[in-house]
């Protein structure tokens, strides 16, 4: 366990198909290396691109439930569970620690597949107590959705769990475009996917957060990069954490299915 002095890292993971959950791959391989080497955390705390609610709320569960929230996939994948203890206490901390909200406290959902998914090769054991945080997508005004900046500034709130022996891990994809995805899950990933992937890329590496919250100014390749914000803010809750000169390194590069980048990165 870490000392209370130390700050954990926090991580950003592009999570992609269900299928991860049994397979073997660079991808799992680096998932299960990053956990061997960080701190053994207190508890993990995800913020998951499946949790979508009106208002943000925080699961409370002493024990939470595996949501198989997939569809069509082998049975193999549905008889998997992920038996982690939940954390109830992290979770009301969550609720006293962000000012700028009202933070709800949600004792019926569990962890969806952008949480155990992960989980299960980083933490096999499942031995590490487990919450999640849904993405607030209520309409801001006329019906669209809240701006980035508002989950940028609230996910900055955030950050003194790292003192605590916290692990956060943003689990969502960077580029997430089902309805133009190859069904070959090892196939050639498209230049505007790349093409984006990589300017994204190089704005983490620059520290530049303004080009990531304004990540249609990137180019065309944004608006099919980023057909919705749900897979692609958990990446801005990640970096709104990083501190003043604090390192950043790619645990995973690569792509899945075409048009799914499963890039993954570390702050701290």
């Amino acid at each position: 366990m870490i000392a209370r002095s130390e700050r954990m890292p926090v991580l950003f993971v592009g999570h992609g198909s269900p299928m991860n959950i049994v397979a073997h791959n660079s991808y799992t391989e680096d998932l299960a290396r990053t956990a061997k080497e960080l701190p053994k955390p207190k508890a993990i705390l995800v913020v998951s691109a499946h949790w979508l609610t009106e208002g943000t709320c925080v699961c409370g569960l002493e024990k939470p439930r595996t949501i198989y929230d997939f569809y069509g996939f082998p049975d193999e994948l549905y008889k998997i569970r992920y038996p982690c203890p939940g954390s109830p206490e992290e979770a009301a901390q969550v609720i006293r620690l962000i000012k700028s909200t009202q933070v709800n406290y949600d004792e019926k959902w569990g962890l969806d597949h952008a949480s155990w998914a992960v989980l299960k090769h980083m933490y096999p054991k499942a031995d590490v107590p487990v919450f999640e945080m849904s993405l607030d997508y209520s309409p801001y005004n006329d019906w669209h959705p809240k701006p980035i900046e508002y989950h940028y500034r609230l996910a900055a709130e955030l950050a003194p769990l790292r003192e605590q022996g916290i692990l956060i891990i943003g689990s969502g994809n960077i580029v997430h475009n089902l309805g133009l995805i190859d069904f070959d899950t090892d196939a050639k990933p498209v230049e505007w996917a790349k093409k984006f992937d990589e300017k994204v890329r190089t704005a983490l590496e620059n520290t530049n957060h303004k080009a990531l919250l304004d990540y249609l100014a990137l180019g065309q390749e944004a608006h099919y990069a980023v057909p919705t914000i749900d897979h692609y803010l958990p990446m801005i809750y990640v970096i709104a954490m990083q501190q003043k000169g604090e390192p950043l390194k790619f645990i995973h590069e690569g792509f899945q299915n075409g048009s799914v980048s499963m890039r993954a990165f570390q702050i701290g």
